[in-house]
């Protein structure tokens, strides 16, 4: 839940004014704002007044927010438009180049860059003119420009949650063009070959009755290959929210690439409950695909309960979807509120009802990370590869991990640190 904000308003404000403003600067931050909206938000805070600080908070929150993920950017341009005037001079540092170790190096949080970016329309400061009374002291700094990467390049490995809506809109129509390949599995059945390894004794005997008992040719079988099913399951509690809406244009991606191997993919949602989305990922539409999905799962950025959710999952949709050798992603920080024992119980039985499963987990982009909240260190015993998922470079490399069996990412570096610790 946003931070309750208190607020001192002038008497005579252009108090209309200027929630129109803020408007258009939420418009530009990637809501879906307008002069209806605008109207009924000034009529709205007219009818309830300021008997309470935190009332224009929730009055603006309830007129211009529709969706769970525009929460986050709501709160931070309300904090930076009604708030703190040095808070916008702090963005508006962060949208500058500048040279590592001369300012404070200090990431901006979910949102901020987006925020910063529609309150200033997109527009930088005036930099410093040069001092021309620095002389000889005066150090040049050379940038090779022939260097730089490209965009596309440098959001592979851009952090989703850091991103501008710019950065956004780009890095959606990147992940649209990804594929997961997989490899084939080898079944048991067979189809009829003459370049085929294996014997079939009834065929040529058939053929040698028809000769009166003389084996002429020895007739072949191949073994049948057959595609698995991909099933995801995403995490999308208020911890994973950035970036649970990215993996899942990901897995939209996947679900609608033609050629990619899959014989079918599953997706469920879970926070506090799970959602089958399914049939929405079908649609060709990504934006209505992901708006229909997001109004079935009612949970969104809410709370967690993983075990609960593992639960319902193996009761009632294991057998359905992971028989046959199906690879199961499953995409969360394992952040569980619920007893840790429930929790190992239900991975250990999802484990052994899948083909494969690889838990993408964001937290792994941290240097430091270490498997130490309960839920994390219950979950990682029971999965076959451990990987971050936090960027698009991250969600590419599942193609190469899906292509070598052995593959384990980062387990077993964090088993040892689960057992050393």
């Amino acid at each position: 839940m946003a931070e309750q904000i208190p607020l001192d308003i002038p008497e005579d404000g252009k108090l209309a004014a200027n929630i129109a403003h803020f408007a258009r600067a939420l418009r530009k931050a990637g809501l879906r704002v307008g002069p209806g909206r605008v109207i009924g938000a000034i009529r709205a805070v007219e009818a309830a007044g300021f008997t309470e600080r935190a009332d224009f908070y929730w009055v603006l929150h309830a007129s211009f927010v529709s969706r769970p993920e525009e929460r986050a950017v709501f709160a931070q341009v309300f904090r930076l438009y009604w708030r703190d005037p040095r808070y916008l001079e702090h963005m508006m540092s962060l949208m500058l180049p500048a040279v590592r170790g001369v300012q404070e190096d200090r990431r901006a949080e979910a949102a901020e860059k987006r925020a910063a970016e529609a309150l200033l329309d997109g527009a930088a400061p005036d930099l410093p003119e040069p001092d021309a009374a620095a002389g000889e002291d005066e150090v040049e700094i050379v940038a090779d420009a022939s260097a730089t990467a490209s965009a596309e390049e440098r959001l592979r490995t851009l952090d989703f949650e850091q991103m501008s809506v710019a950065e956004i809109a780009l890095a959606k129509r990147m992940l649209a063009r990804l594929s997961l390949p997989v490899r084939p599995l080898v079944s048991r059945r067979t189809a009829a070959d003459a370049r085929g390894r294996l014997a079939d004794w009834r065929a040529t005997m058939r053929r040698a009755m028809r000769r009166g008992g003389e084996v002429e040719l020895l007739a072949r079988r191949r073994r049948r290959t057959r595609w698995p099913n991909l099933v995801v399951l995403c995490d999308i509690s208020g911890s994973m929210s950035h970036y649970s809406r990215m993996v899942l244009h990901f897995v939209h991606a996947v679900a609608n690439h033609r050629g990619a191997g899959w014989a079918r993919v599953h997706a469920f949602t879970f926070g506090t409950r799970l959602t089958n989305i399914t049939h929405h990922l079908r649609q060709r539409d990504v934006d209505a695909a992901l708006a229909a999905a997001g109004a079935e799962a009612q949970d969104w950025q809410g709370g967690t309960r993983i075990g609960a959710c593992l639960h319902a999952f193996n009761r009632d949709w294991s057998r359905r979807v992971t028989g046959q050798g199906a690879v199961v992603l499953l995409i969360s920080d394992g952040l569980d509120r619920d007893p840790a024992a429930g929790l190992a119980r239900e991975m250990e039985r999802l484990h052994l009802s899948a083909r494969r499963l690889i838990w993408i987990n964001p937290l792994l982009r941290w240097n430091g990370f270490a498997p130490k909240a309960r839920g994390i260190a219950a979950m990682l015993p029971h999965v076959d590869s451990f990987r971050a998922g936090h960027s698009i470079a991250s969600l590419e490399d599942l193609a190469a991990a899906l292509a070598r069996p052995d593959d384990m990412g980062e387990k077993a570096r964090m088993i040892r640190l689960l057992a050393g610790g």
